[in-house]
Formats: C-alpha cells, sequence, structure tokens
C-alpha cells in the first residue's frame, strides 16, 4: 500500500470533497502531532460536524518527529524565509523525506520541491 505524510491543506481538501484528491483515499495515512494540531484548530474553525469522531481516528495515523528532523527543518525554513514556509510544513516536509515517503499536499510553496505529490 502506498503512504504519503498528508499535510493538512490535503486532508482538509478530501474533507471538502476536492475530487482532484481521489487517488490518494486508499493510501496509508501518516501525520505528525502539529498537523493534527492545525487538523484540530481548522475542523473546530468550521465546525464540522463530526470533527470528534474524524479526529479519534486521526490519532492512530500520528507519528512522532525525531529531534534532527525538527533541527533540518528549521534550518530550511531559515534558509527560505522568502517562500514563507510555516513551521508544520517545513517540519513535515523534511519528516515525509526521514520516512522515505513523499509529502502530500496543495501548498503552492511545496509544488516544485522534490518527494512532493503536489496536488491542488
Amino acid at each position: 500500500m502506498t503512504e504519503y505524510l498528508y499535510d493538512t491543506y490535503a486532508i482538509m481538501e478530501i474533507i471538502g470533497g476536492n475530487k482532484n484528491y481521489n487517488d490518494y483515499l486508499g493510501a496509508r495515512v501518516i501525520i505528525n502531532n502539529f498537523i493534527f494540531a492545525e487538523l484540530c484548530f481548522n475542523l473546530f474553525k468550521v465546525k464540522y460536524p463530526d470533527a470528534e469522531i474524524f479526529l479519534n481516528k486521526c490519532k492512530e495515523f500520528i507519528v512522532s518527529i525525531k529531534p534532527e528532523v525538527i533541527k533540518n527543518a528549521m534550518k530550511f525554513r531559515q534558509d527560505n524565509k522568502k517562500k514563507n514556509l510555516s513551521m508544520t510544513d517545513a517540519i513535515s516536509y523534511f519528516q515525509s523525506k526521514e520516512l522515505g515517503i513523499k509529502f502530500l499536499t496543495g501548498d503552492k510553496e511545496f509544488e516544485h520541491l522534490d518527494n512532493v505529490e503536489f496536488v491542488k
């Protein structure tokens, strides 16, 4: 089974019914605590009716982040200040590389980076 580290953007697009993500519905989902936090915020913000059920299911997809990944991600973020990358996105991108899987996102800042599955 193919697996991806899903960005919050990708998850919200799937929840919203974006058909461009249909090919990824059967893939194994990987997220981290930062993505989980963003997901909680976004679902509560839009008052998603099944937020609690959805979030409880998402807990099983969380993979811990190694400190070295965070360090490398923050250096990358600093070196690429003009891209305006969020902390979560930079960490998640580097975590996906460390795990040897692609980062699934539609964030324009990642469109031309390696190891990214870019879907709008």
